[in-house]
């Protein structure tokens, strides 16, 4: 195996390890994409284009090599297999084409597994991406949910602190209300006190003016009495005049 062709055998034996470590299971998207973010991975992203077109054109350069050998052995072996020539020319044919057809599935299997493996690059750092984004959404909307309990929780306690003030205020405008109708029932209480103090002193007057009233009438049948005692008199002495 010529040199070329060595060094394509071990870049495909390299790109399967590649993709068999990319592809295990325990390593996350989100570590892989640490790894990439380390600061030789960045230097070396600055070229990854450029590396990437480059071994490309070399591999598709390789593989049509490997087709033009396999068609022109393949050719060679069927003529020499009609024309039947010595079995060591007949075998050294078939040995290169063998050969021609080795460096072909080498050459295809590296250019393929070259794809692959710059997609599967492209996927992890896509879906490293996803999951950072998600576990950003998912921070946030715990923080929002976080929030909104919290606010939930103080609206509670300022309608709780809204109720205890109104009833508070309730029980302020009761209590004003009380003292004010106690200060009301004091003054009626005072009133009627005073009324009743008029009333009884009016029953007190109106006793001594019965009192008064009797006692001039009492008088008054007595100096009638008398009225008619000298009238009595004063006709008893015109009588006797007049006899």
């Amino acid at each position: 195996m010529t040199f070329q062709w060595t060094a394509v055998a071990a870049f495909l034996y390299g790109e399967i390890g590649v993709i068999l470590v990319l592809c295990l299971p325990f390593i996350s998207p989100l570590r892989w994409q640490k790894i990439f973010m380390i600061p030789l991975w960045s230097k070396i992203a600055v070229f990854w284009n450029k590396m990437f077109l480059t071994i490309i054109v070399l591999l598709i350069v390789l593989f049509l090599d490997a087709v033009r050998e396999v068609r022109k052995y393949s050719a060679v072996h069927v003529n020499e297999k009609a024309a039947n020539v010595n079995t060591n020319a007949f075998d050294h044919i078939q040995m290169k084409l063998f050969r021609s057809q080795r460096n072909l599935y080498l050459s295809g299997f590296s250019l393929f597994l070259w794809l692959v493996l710059r997609r599967t690059v492209t996927l992890l750092t896509q879906l490293a991406k996803g999951m950072a984004s998600h576990a950003a959404l998912e921070t946030q909307v715990n923080d929002a949910t976080e929030a909104a309990k919290k606010y939930m929780a103080e609206n509670e306690r300022l309608q709780e602190a809204l109720s205890e003030k109104g009833s508070s205020k309730k029980k302020e405008s009761a209590e004003a209300t009380d003292e004010k109708l106690k200060k009301e029932v004091e003054h009626l209480k005072a009133e009627l006190q005073k009324t009743s103090n008029a009333l009884h002193k009016a029953n007190n007057e109106v006793t001594a003016v019965k009192k008064q009233s009797e006692g001039l009438k009492r008088e008054y049948d007595h100096l009638m009495k008398e009225y008619e005692r000298l009238q009595g008199s004063l006709n008893e002495a015109e009588d006797k005049k007049d006899q």
